[in-house]
């Protein structure tokens, strides 16, 4: 695989990784209808109560992948992201600010917080940080980043740790992740180095961590807000995302009217889209019980270990 440029505009291989996963199991497909029915029961009984019993933290540990010195990101940049997810999966980014007046009322906290692992799976003291140099100039939505046998490095136990891999990601990709109820051990989220914190390494549009919020938001089982197809007939199975006729890039001007979801249009500034990280700074109410009914479902042992 070439080395890649900076990527101008936001492309996620999350779907292409899930057909993959299900072409090679089955079961897989089961699973995720599983969990479609447990949330289609939950958003029966309402969200309001989502937040009561206090926030689940989830413990993270970043595979930090790299060919060249410069791939080899700094602790520094890592810890800027993880304080970036904090703030977006607790609706605490000052940027929720420009949320369009309609919808400021959705803006939510999705009760979830992230922390680097301070324990091993041996039970040894850990900066919750492994680091591989690897013979591979880039990967791909293989999962070989996820193999040490591949030329990167094995999960940590996926039902224990958010495993996330930081390296170079080839054709142009910023991310993917794996949805619930894949193969445990290639479970978690793959993010471009570049395009990984605030700082360091991380370069515009893509330099405000939002890849891996929206990476995670896929983890937790959230859908692109057109859904899985471009033509206004997939839907994310959330219904206060407005549907969406296909993604949105760069920074759009509100309202953008596509699937006569007029006057509004589309919620672009959805994490689940698009855009440019300055562009993206919320998650819904429905989004969030998704992501919870996940955390009570397939992810259970995570943030409880």
């Amino acid at each position: 695989m070439e080395e890649q440029t900076v990527p101008s505009r936001r492309q996620c291989g999350a779907p292409a990784a899930y057909y993959l996963a299900v072409e090679a199991n089955p079961d897989f497909r089961d699973r995720q209808r599983d969990l479609e029915n447990a949330t289609a029961q939950r958003m029966a009984f309402g969200t309001a109560a989502l937040a009561a019993d206090g926030p689940v933290t989830i413990p993270v540990v970043v595979h930090v992948v790299y060919n060249k010195k410069t791939e080899n990101i700094s602790k520094a940049q890592i810890n800027s992201q993880i304080s970036v997810l904090n703030k977006d999966f607790r609706a605490q980014n000052t940027d929720k600010a420009k949320v369009p007046a309609v919808w400021k009322g959705l803006v939510a906290d999705t009760n979830i917080q992230f922390a680097l692992a301070s324990e091993d799976p041996a039970g040894n003291t850990t900066t919750g940080v492994t680091r591989t140099k690897t013979e591979r100039p880039a990967f791909g939505v293989d999962d070989a980043v996820k193999s040490a046998a591949a030329g990167g490095v094995d999960a940590w136990p996926t039902d224990r740790y958010l495993n996330v891999w930081v390296c170079n990601l080839a054709g142009g990709l910023l991310g993917y992740a794996q949805f619930p109820g894949g193969p445990p051990n290639t479970d978690g989220v793959v993010i471009l180095n570049t395009a990984f914190g605030t700082r360091g390494t991380a370069t515009a549009p893509f330099n405000l961590g939002r890849t891996a919020t929206h990476e995670v938001g896929h983890f937790f089982n959230l859908y692109h807000i057109w859904g899985l197809y471009d033509d206004c007939t997939g839907g994310d199975r959330v219904a206060d995302t407005p549907n969406a006729a296909g993604p949105n890039y760069g920074g759009p001007n509100f309202p953008h009217v596509t699937c006569n979801n007029g006057p509004n249009g589309d919620m672009f500034m959805n994490y689940m889209d698009y855009v440019d990280d300055e562009a993206m700074f919320m998650f819904t109410p429905q989004q969030v019980a998704r992501m919870l009914t996940t955390l009570e479902g397939p992810r259970s042992a995570l943030g409880r270990s």
